[in-house]
């Protein structure tokens, strides 16, 4: 129901953050014009006695939205690795959100442990210990098997959450639906869309059989990646509510001086974060969506340790090499390639003109490249960008929102840990190699065969299907049966279309 209950929900939300100090905080970290001020001010101000209170004991950021709830502490989330457009002392504020929120008591956890797996939990684990670690939908327990003594992760979800987050989501879609009533130019972003692509995550998060499911299959994908790890599922325990994982020791990612205590070099350790995110992407097309350092660990050995996949993304075969065109064409500095990308998968309307594009694509990167990367205002740059693409007409491909999301993540991670970063020139290595496989002679001759593969999975209904195309094309009371050289020529025809989309028509049509 989204209603005036939702009104309430957002004006609650200008007076929350008015009423803990935020409203200041948060738009200066954002630089935020005189008009923008002046709004959230005669918004928030009027209704302050009408916020939450919160944690008087948080920084007034992160106090404001764990007071607001679980949608608005992942949006914190997301914030906590951007220092460069948030600002250091707000990021390291945010940070807090990632897996430092105050726990709900073991009794109930051992109760919903106990309701999902049918068994007292004396009788599953020997050990089982309070809050190790507690987010926005669940809380981690350390804890040791009964049957082999192994120490394993107890994730629980939190009581009542599933009802928290539909509260905060609806809210949501009013915000959106009042965006696209009051700012017609900003429909172009489709943000109904974006709002239900992130309703859909979220309820995918909300099941931990799902979760369970993507461990296993990220596990699967990433076996043979140096340097990586990812604790190992323990069906057996697992259910909605609840998922067991082996013990993953390491220290957190977000603490650069207990990295360096065990002597892992963090220019290094940032390069193999981006490169492996961009490797699952791009070889894989499944990725872990969720990359902050909240989620991720280093052994003492230097691998990078990640759990929590309640988010994670999936991109076919044709977006990853549209998205690798273009990050290879701002490696080169090919602008006029990166724009024709953007034409022919159709992101830019037709009518546009690609050159001047191309030239707006140059006033994005070449920035990047001739500037030291301690000097880069993402903040800046994301503005100028998000310009160029309304001028351009460009409307927001919602296929490609977690992608884009979890790239700003993971480069916030990597910059944490190296601020001299070159994004481009780490990234270099891994866009080639897969551009020089899945782009060009090689990579026309594989569609080629795969095109032919999913022809010949069908080859005995192929004459039946070419009879009734003939059949429906021509009059229905004199049909005429397609010869066996008509037959041939159209599917040799069908054989020769080559690239991941002919093949994803062939299986559509057959």
């Amino acid at each position: 129901m989204r209603g005036p209950h939702n009104i309430w929900r957002l004006i609650r939300t200008g007076a929350t953050l008015e009423r803990t100090g935020a409203m200041n905080v948060v738009l200066d970290a954002f630089d935020a014009p005189p008009a923008l001020r002046f709004v959230a001010k005669a918004l928030g101000k009027p209704f302050m006695w009408l916020g939450y209170k919160g944690d008087p004991t948080m920084p007034p950021a992160t106090r404001a939205l764990t007071a607001l709830g679980p949608a608005y502490i992942k949006f914190g989330q997301v914030l906590s690795t951007r220092p460069d457009v948030v600002g250091d002392e707000l990021a390291v504020q945010l940070r807090v959100l990632q897996d430092k929120l105050p726990p709900f008591s073991i009794e109930r956890a051992k109760q919903e442990v106990e309701s999902e797996l049918g068994l007292p939990v004396d009788q599953i684990f020997s050990e089982f210990s309070e809050p190790v670690a507690a987010a926005s939908i669940a809380q981690v327990h350390k804890a040791r098997l009964q049957s082999t003594g192994e120490e394993v992760a107890v994730k629980v979800l939190r009581p009542g959450i599933e009802r928290a987050f539909t509260k905060d989501v609806d809210a949501f879609y009013l915000a959106a639906r009042i965006i696209e009533i009051c700012a017609p130019g900003a429909r172009r972003l489709r943000p109904i869309e974006v709002i239900e692509h992130f309703d859909g995550v979220v309820q995918g998060e909300l099941d931990l059989r799902l979760e369970s499911s993507a461990a296993s299959e990220f596990s699967a994908n990433t076996a043979k990646d140096e340097g990586f790890q990812l604790p190992e599922m323990k069906w057996e325990y697992s259910a909605q509510r609840v998922m067991t994982l082996g013990w993953a020791d390491g220290v957190p990612m977000g603490d650069n001086a207990a990295i360096d205590a065990i002597g892992v070099d963090r220019t290094k350790l940032a390069e193999r974060v981006l490169q492996l995110f961009l490797n699952h992407a791009l070889r894989d097309g499944y990725f872990h969506a969720d990359m902050h350092q909240g989620n991720l660990k280093v052994a003492t050995n230097g691998d990078i340790i990640a759990y929590d996949f309640g988010i994670m993304g999936h991109i076919d075969e044709y977006t990853r090499r549209v998205y690798a065109e273009i990050l290879y064409g701002f490696i080169r500095k090919d602008y006029k390639r990166v724009a024709e990308v953007h034409f022919e998968a159709g992101y830019v309307p037709a009518d546009k003109d690609v050159d001047e594009f191309a030239r707006a694509l140059r006033a994005v990167g070449e920035p990047i490249f001739g500037m030291d990367a301690t000097k880069i205002s993402m903040g800046r740059l994301l503005n100028y960008l998000f310009q160029v693409t309304e001028r351009f007409g460009m409307e927001t491909r919602t296929e490609l929102i977690l992608l884009q999301r979890t790239m700003v993540v993971v480069e916030g991670v990597a910059r944490s840990l190296d601020p001299q970063m070159n994004i481009w020139q780490v990234a270099s290595p891994v866009v080639t190699s897969y551009i020089s496989k899945s782009i060009g002679p090689r990579a026309a001759l594989t569609d080629l065969m795969q095109t032919a593969r999913v022809l010949g999975r069908f080859g005995p209904r192929l004459p039946a299907l070419v009879e009734a195309a003939l059949i429906k094309q021509g009059n229905p009371e004199t049909p005429k049966r397609p010869t066996f050289w008509r037959w041939i020529i159209l599917t040799a025809l069908g054989s020769a279309i080559t690239g991941a989309g002919a093949i994803k028509l062939a299986e559509k049509l057959l």
